[in-house]
């Protein structure tokens, strides 16, 4: 029998807190034992805002999901996001010594280090070094260099970093419900990793999440993570939008999104009116679904654009063959896999189905991407250490984020 660990991944969201418990097993499946969840409260564009307001609502999370895995849980994979978070892409160079035979594992250490000197903000702090690719004497797209005859060794590394105090705010919170964070994970990087393939990575892929509060993306190019980013824009923004342009309450405004809401444009998807009731508050009335659809689409082709002309300056969208996959609650608006089409220019696509079991229905909604892509990311890392207990490696990292230093 494979063996198996359990983990829980904590999502806390501008619109939702979600923590998924999980059994992750040897052999790579995943079985959801459970999933606690519980309106986000005191969190803007995914950041806390309200300390002790998003302290409640993450404690109803825990025990939510506690009751329906039947797990105490004490450690958490703890997902980030914000506008705040940025990427670079560096090149480490390192020259081997002349009496050395070949490329080490201490080589390998080295020039991640080389390529992780960098200049970043004062007030940033590194959240992942991620190796893309290495060569060797200028042989190119080497996967492991160890062992290898080599007198030059370059690897081409992806950065993400993130304002320090942010990301300790976040931490901070978890920590205080009481549950300790094992590790720090960028949000699109996790989605990555339970909606993306092997396959859909090598050919050029690119995951765009789109959040109550932001709007996260990760595009893959020949296997290896290219750029990412977070937009402070998300699916909040369209209800906005609503209320202002049609004059109704928030709360209605989210209903009417949810409920009657569709981007699309075409003539016979917006004809006819959608009727609001009224009541003590409200007083009811009627709003053309040609202006409903109107505004959810202007915002939504806004959102899309900003990630295009991102993209665009690191030439990305020219190597995605594999198309867009679009995550978050925002994605099962209708009309928007059409509309990010016409933007991006690429085929767009919904999650595949992955190893996973249990509660299969939860990893069907694109909207628990994160959460579940967090188990399968300390389930990767585990498997690269086969000599380590679980996780033993990564308590290690998140004491970076209180240190004085940016790595």
């Amino acid at each position: 029998m494979a063996q198996s660990t359990i983990y829980a991944g904590l999502e806390i969201g501008t619109s939702k807190i979600c923590l998924v418990v999980g059994e992750a097993r040897s052999d790579g499946a995943i079985k959801i034992l459970g999933v606690g969840q519980a309106p986000s409260r005191g969190v803007r564009k995914g950041e806390i805002v309200d300390f002790e307001t998003a302290k409640t609502c993450l404690h109803d999370a825990l025990v939510r999901a506690e009751q329906r895995s039947d797990v105490m849980i004490q450690n958490v994979i703890l997902s980030v996001t914000g506008p705040h978070i940025e990427s670079l892409n560096n090149r480490g160079r390192l020259s081997i010594p002349e009496d050395q035979s070949e490329i080490t594992e201490d080589d390998l250490a080295e020039i991640k280090e080389i390529a992780r000197d960098v200049a970043i903000p004062e007030q940033n702090v590194f959240l992942h070094s991620m190796i893309r690719h290495y060569i060797v004497d200028g042989q190119d797209k080497v996967i492991n260099p160890v062992g290898m005859l080599g007198r030059k060794l370059e690897a081409d590394y992806h950065i993400i970093h993130g304002i320090r105090n942010r990301i300790q705010n976040t931490i901070r919170c978890v920590q205080e419900i009481p549950l300790q964070v094992e590790q720090v994970v960028f949000a699109p990087v996790a989605a990555a990793m339970i909606v993306l393939n092997r396959q859909a990575k090598e050919q050029g892929a690119l995951l765009v999440d789109i959040g109550g509060g932001t709007t996260d993306y990760v595009l893959y190019a020949d296997g290896a993570i290219a750029q990412s980013g977070s937009l402070g824009l998300g699916g909040d923004h369209l209800t906005n939008d609503l209320a202002l342009v049609l004059k109704v309450p928030l709360s209605r405004a989210e209903k009417l999104k949810l409920e009657e809401g569709s981007c699309l444009l075409d003539p016979s998807a917006i004809e006819g009116r959608v009727m609001l009731e009224g009541d003590a508050h409200f007083v009811g009335r009627s709003v053309e679904r040609e202006m409903l659809n109107g505004v959810l689409a202007s915002r939504l082709t806004e959102i899309f654009g900003l990630v295009r002309r991102r993209l665009e300056k690191g030439d990305g969208l020219t190597r995605c063959a594999a198309g867009v996959f679009l995550t978050g609650g925002t994605s099962l608006l209708p009309g928007v896999a059409t509309l990010a089409e016409e933007v991006l220019g690429l085929p767009v696509h919904r999650p595949s189905t992955a190893p996973i079991s249990g509660l299969t229905a939860t990893f069907e909604n694109p909207q628990y991407a994160t959460p579940i892509g967090l188990i399968r990311y300390a389930q990767i890392l585990e498997s690269e250490r086969p000599r380590r207990s679980p996780l033993s490696k990564l308590a290690g990292t998140v004491g970076s984020f209180f240190s004085g230093v940016k790595h």
